[in-house]
C-alpha cells in the first residue's frame, strides 16, 4: 500500500465485519504414547486461511437448522449439526446414531453428494434413518475472529474421539492435505514454520499434547490465555512471528497495517503504524506480556518511511526505552531520531529458547529505503509493502521506481523465501507463488499500458483510462502513479518517448 495520496478523501474509521457462525470438530483418537489429531490443510487459494493446518470445519448452512439434535436446541442443536456435517464432508466420519449400519458404498456416495450440494444434509440423514445427538460433540471452546479480519467467524470448537470402525481421509478440493499426526509433531513444524496455525488449533494442538483425559483437555480448550470475549490477543502464525493489526489510515481496501514482534527472547517491534494511543496500545500490551514472561524488547525496526508504517514508531521507542533501526533512506525522511542504520546483508540475532537470525535485505521500489527481513531457519519474511493480501502495492515516482521494484520481487523469490508476512492483510504461505503472481500481474499491466500509448501520444490520464478500464474510476488516481513508474520504465527501455507530459510509443 502507500501514503494516502492528495484530495483522496477515501478513508473512514474501520467497521468489523460481524462474524458468521461455524463450527469446528477437534477429531482424536489414542495412541501408544498419548492421542494422535486428524488435521488438514486448506488450500492455498482460499479466502479465509488458505495454506494454512486447521481442523474439520466450516460456517453454519441454512439446512443446519432443519436437523433435530438430541439434548440440544435453537442455535445449539444448528452448531451441532454443522460440526457432525462439516466432519462427514471433510475427514469422512459420519458421527451419527445409526451410522454403524451402512455400508461403505453408502457413506461415500452421500459424502460425494454433499459435497457437491446435490444432497440436502436433513434430507439425507431421515432418508438413512439417522440421528444426531449432542453428547457425541462435546464442546471444546469458542473463538471469535478478530475484528481487523475482512472474513470473521463466531465458531464452537467440539472435541470428538474417533468412533470405533471409522476411518479418516480428505477428498481433495477445498482440503489438499490430511493425516493423523502427534500434537507435538504438529507444534514441532509450527516451530519450524512449515505449518502455519492460527490461535485456535495452536492451543488445541499444546492442550492435546499433554491429554490425560477427556474431561480435563476440555476444560482447557474451553479456557485459552489472552482470549478475552473469545478473541484471540496473541496471534503466532509460526513460532516467535507475532501480529498485530493497527487501524491506520492506508489504502483501501486494507484498514489495517500489521505491526510485528519477532523473536523468542530478544524481541524487534517491526512497523508500530498507527498514531492513535488506541492502537499502538495493543501492541505495548502485548510487548509487556511477553517481558514479564522473560522477554526483552531490542529495537524497533521500520520497514520503510510511509505514514501507516511509521505513525506509532517514536511513541513506542520512547514507551519502551529502546532504540530505533532503518535504512539511511528511510531515516532522513523521518522527523525523529534514529540510533542505528541497517544495510543490506546484515544479519539481526536474536537469542532466545529458539534463536532467530533475521537476514536484513534492502528491497527498494516501493520506497527507497524500503527493508524486508528474512529467517534463516525457515526462510520466511516479513516484507512489508513488497506485496500484500488485501489490495495491492503502489509504486509512486520519484519515490517508487518500477524497475527496482521488479528486481526486488525476483530476488525475494530467489532467495528463497518461503511464508510472507505482509504489511496488510494475511501471511502468504505460499511466498513463491505469489511473487511470481505479482511479476505476472505487473507485465500484463505494463502490456495494457504500453498498448494504451500510441504512435500520436496520450495524456497520463488517457492511458490510465484505457490500461485501468478494470479498475474503478475512483482508484484512477492511485493507478495514475503506478502507469506512470511503469511509463518511466518503457522510457528508459527505449519503446516509449515523453514529452511535455504526453507519451508517445517508440516504433509503433
Amino acid at each position: 500500500m502507500s501514503e494516502p495520496l492528495p484530495g483522496m478523501g477515501l478513508f473512514a474509521p474501520h467497521t468489523p465485519v460481524e462474524p458468521r457462525p461455524s463450527s469446528v470438530v477437534i477429531l482424536y483418537r489414542r495412541a501408544h504414547s498419548g492421542v494422535e489429531v486428524f488435521w488438514v490443510k486448506r488450500e492455498r487459494a482460499l479466502a479465509f486461511a488458505g495454506g494454512f493446518y486447521a481442523f474439520p470445519g466450516g460456517k453454519l448452512d441454512k439446512d443446519d437448522h432443519e436437523v433435530p439434535v438430541q439434548g440440544a436446541q435453537g442455535e445449539e442443536a444448528a452448531l451441532r449439526s454443522a460440526a457432525a456435517r462439516e466432519l462427514f464432508e471433510e475427514a469422512g466420519v459420519l458421527l451419527a446414531e445409526g451410522a454403524s449400519a451402512l455400508s461403505p458404498e453408502t457413506l461415500e456416495e452421500g459424502r460425494a453428494a454433499l459435497l457437491a450440494g446435490t444432497a440436502k444434509w436433513s434430507e439425507w440423514l431421515v432418508r438413512h434413518s439417522l440421528s444426531l445427538r449432542a453428547e457425541d460433540l462435546k464442546p471444546a471452546g469458542r473463538w471469535v475472529t478478530p475484528p481487523a479480519i475482512p472474513v470473521r467467524f463466531d465458531t464452537r470448537f467440539y472435541l470428538v474421539e474417533l468412533p470405533e470402525g471409522a476411518a479418516a481421509s480428505i477428498i481433495p478440493g477445498e482440503l489438499t492435505e490430511g493425516a493423523w499426526i502427534r500434537p507435538e509433531d504438529a507444534l514441532s513444524r509450527w516451530s519450524d514454520g512449515t505449518a502455519l496455525l492460527h490461535p485456535p488449533a495452536q492451543h488445541a494442538l499444546q492442550v492435546l499434547s499433554e491429554f490425560t483425559d477427556e474431561a480435563d483437555a476440555r476444560a482447557k480448550l474451553c479456557t485459552p490465555p489472552y482470549c478475552p470475549g473469545y478473541v484471540a490477543q496473541r496471534i503466532e502464525f509460526q513460532r516467535g512471528v507475532r501480529v498485530v493489526a493497527l487501524e491506520t489510515p492506508t489504502l483501501p481496501p486494507a484498514t489495517h497495517t500489521n505491526a510485528y514482534v519477532l523473536g523468542t527472547g530478544d524481541l524487534l517491534i517491526v512497523d508500530p503504524g498507527s498514531s492513535d494511543v488506541k492502537q499502538y496500545a495493543k501492541l505495548l500490551s502485548l510487548v509487556s506480556g511477553l517481558k514479564a514472561e522473560g522477554a526483552r524488547p531490542v529495537a524497533v525496526v521500520l520497514t520503510h518511511h510511509h505514514g501507516d508504517h511509521v505513525g506509532g514508531a517514536f511513541a513506542v521507542k520512547e514507551r519502551l526505552g529502546i532504540p530505533l533501526w532503518c535504512h539511511a533512506r528511510t531515516a532522513d525522511r523521518l522527523d525523529f531520531p534514529v540510533e542505528r542504520l541497517l544495510e543490506d546483508g546484515e544479519v539481526l540475532n536474536l537469542d532466545g529458547p529458539m534463536v532467530q537470525r533475521w537476514h536484513v535485505l534492502h528491497t527498494p521500489g516501493h520506497a527507497r529505503g524500503h527493508l524486508c527481513l528474512v529467517d534463516s531457519r525457515s526462510k520466511a519474511a516479513i516484507v512489508g509493502d513488497m506485496v500484500a493480501s488485501v489490495g495491492s502495492i503502489v509504486i509512486d515516482p520519484p519515490e517508487g521506481n518500477m524497475v527496482d521494484y521488479l528486481t526486488q520481487l525476483k530476488r525475494l523469490r530467489d532467495w528463497p523465501v518461503t511464508t510472507l508476512y505482509p504489511a496488510h492483510g494475511s501471511p502468504v504461505p505460499d511466498g513463491p507463488g505469489k511473487l511470481n503472481e505479482y511479476l505476472r500481474h505487473r507485465a500484463q499491466r505494463e502490456a495494457l499500458i504500453l498498448e494504451a500509448v500510441p504512435a500520436t501520444g496520450a495524456t497520463l490520464a488517457e492511458v490510465v483510462a484505457t490500461a485501468y478500464a478494470d479498475t474503478p474510476p475512483l482508484l484512477h488516481p492511485v493507478a495514475e502513479r503506478s502507469a506512470l513508474a511503469s511509463l518511466e520504465k518503457l522510457v528508459a527501455e527505449g519503446r516509449v518517448r515523453e514529452e511535455s507530459f504526453t507519451w508517445f510509443r517508440v516504433g509503433a
